[in-house]
């Protein structure tokens, strides 16, 4: 009986190359950060320029009105009305502008601010009543009016640079003791709230972001307000209300200044006559810059040594290193400097050999995938 040679079936070469390269393109993907199988980001909403209208804690078109011991860290200004009332009791602790051109270009940055916001795209509709909820970094609107009951939190989710924009078709309203509350990162200074008509704060609510209002706005008592108030036509009206800043947490620029000036006085006066009159008593051979009294008293002493005069010049040299302690405020701050810069450029560097190792790495597992695949055909060849 004839026995029937048993074929082993191998996929095609194409497909095993193709599976080889595909495996190694998917590993560079993966080594450069490119996930797979991502679904797209929302169209995320960009932050609002007040222009001069941001050092304002209340802005108004017509009034200013208030009741009680307010407290305003940012400015207040009115135009093109010119009534500011209850102050005192009231505290501004920024400047006030009353019909005024500053007031006026206030007014007209608010409106560009605005029209920004409720220009932007949305990423998703919000309900009559958006109290309990927590929401992500992005544009959200309402048709109409809406409201906040009990506690609205808004998480950052660690990138403190994430905006949250909110169009309100008509009126915006607060329950009594209501909280906008910052998680992750969420900073007050990328909150926006752009309202179709009017705002009412209801008691003791805690609220966060720079409200713009076509109409006006009103605060009850007890209210604390970690933003700003702007109103485009109408009033602003407080009772017992408390502004505090809004800005992002951005302070570096005050760090160059300081640094700037002491560094100039340091190095300069002070260094130069603490140092110079140390190395001519520590060195016998220095006389000669010292002066000829000095040199008298010490010429017993000093001709032996002036043999090695070139030992003598290297004292000299020790008055360097006090010369360079005057300078240490200057030199290390800016050796520091540069090493940083240094130590940025590796960095970089770094991450991109990297990333270049890891992708010739994948290509080579393309090639050898490829040889063997190759060999193995020619074996089979072979055998048959």
């Amino acid at each position: 009986m004839r026995s029937t040679p048993v074929r082993t079936t191998r996929p095609p070469m194409r497909s095993l190359l193709l599976r080889t390269t595909g495996a190694a393109a998917a590993l560079v993907l993966t080594s450069i950060g490119v996930p797979l199988g991502a679904s797209p980001a929302q169209a995320i909403g960009t932050s609002v320029g007040l222009g001069t209208a941001d050092p304002y804690s209340v802005l108004a078109g017509s009034t200013i009105t208030n009741t009680g011991p307010s407290l305003l860290v940012g400015g207040a200004g009115v135009s093109p009305g010119s009534s500011v009332t209850g102050f005192p009791p009231g505290i501004v602790v920024g400047a006030v502008h009353v019909a005024d051109a500053v007031a006026l270009q206030a007014q007209l940055d608010l409106v560009t601010a605005y029209d920004n916001a409720a220009g932007q795209a949305s990423d998703a509709d919000i309900s009559a009543d958006i109290g309990g909820q927590t929401l992500a970094p992005g544009v959200y609107t309402a048709a109409s009016s809406t409201a906040i009951t009990g506690t609205l939190t808004l998480d950052a989710g660690g990138d403190p640079d994430a905006v949250f924009i909110f169009q309100i078709g008509s009126a915006l309203t607060t329950g009594s003791s209501s909280t906008v509350a910052l998680i992750d990162g969420a900073q007050a200074c990328n909150v926006f709230w752009q309202i179709g008509s009017s705002a009412t704060l209801g008691s003791a609510t805690t609220f966060v972001g720079t409200m713009m209002a076509l109409t006006s706005i009103s605060t009850t008592t007890g209210t604390t307000i970690q933003g700003r108030a702007l109103a485009r036509n109408g009033a602003v009206t407080l009772d017992a209300t408390t502004f505090t800043d809004a800005s992002c947490d951005d302070e570096e620029p005050t760090d160059p200044p300081t640094d700037g000036p002491t560094d100039g006085p340091t190095d300069g006066p002070t260094p130069p006559p603490s140092e110079e009159p140390a190395p001519p008593p520590t060195d016998g051979t220095s006389p000669p810059p010292s002066g000829p009294p000095s040199d008298e008293s010490s010429p017993p002493t000093t001709s032996p040594p002036s043999g090695p005069p070139s030992d003598t010049t290297s004292p000299p040299a020790t008055p360097s290193p006090s010369s360079s302690v005057s300078q240490s405020p200057t030199g290390p701050r800016r050796d520091v400097a540069a090493a940083g810069a240094r130590q940025g450029t590796l960095a970089d560097t770094g991450a991109g050999n990297t990333l270049l190792a890891m992708g010739a790495g994948a290509a080579a597992l393309v090639v050898v995938g490829t040889f063997t695949v190759l060999w193995r055909r020619r074996v089979d060849g072979l055998n048959s």
